[in-house]
């Protein structure tokens, strides 16, 4: 048996930024587009521009530039707020799985060892 974690930041009980959208942010910087993000994500173009949209109503911050098409196209990246938030989250969940599985093993494996 594993245990496996999973943390997301809310403001005023709504999610601003998860392990999802932090892989939807870094798939647009990659991609440079928010439509083959999407489309990396297995989500609509849709969705994946609300989830940012969301995001950055609740954090009050851009987190996306955005340049229409034209000659040269379109296209997408990341304001370097958003690569801050990326950096921190990860710092944050970095090594989480590793803490809840010790504890886990503390609760659980130990328990079993008396029995």
């Amino acid at each position: 048996m594993q245990i496996k974690a999973n943390v997301w930041l809310e403001k005023d009980g709504q999610v601003v930024l998860s392990s999802w959208r932090v892989s939807l942010l870094e798939a647009i910087e990659e991609t440079g587009s928010i439509s083959a993000a999407a489309s990396k994500m297995g989500v609509s173009y849709r969705r994946a521009w609300e989830k940012i949209q969301e995001s950055e109503e609740r954090l009050g911050i851009k987190l996306i530039e955005t340049q229409t098409g034209g000659a040269g196209g379109g296209g997408s990246q990341l304001t370097p707020q958003a690569a801050r938030y990326i950096k921190q989250f990860k710092e944050l969940t970095s090594g989480l799985n590793d803490i809840v599985a010790q504890r886990f093993n503390q609760i659980f494996l130990e328990e079993e060892d008396i029995s």
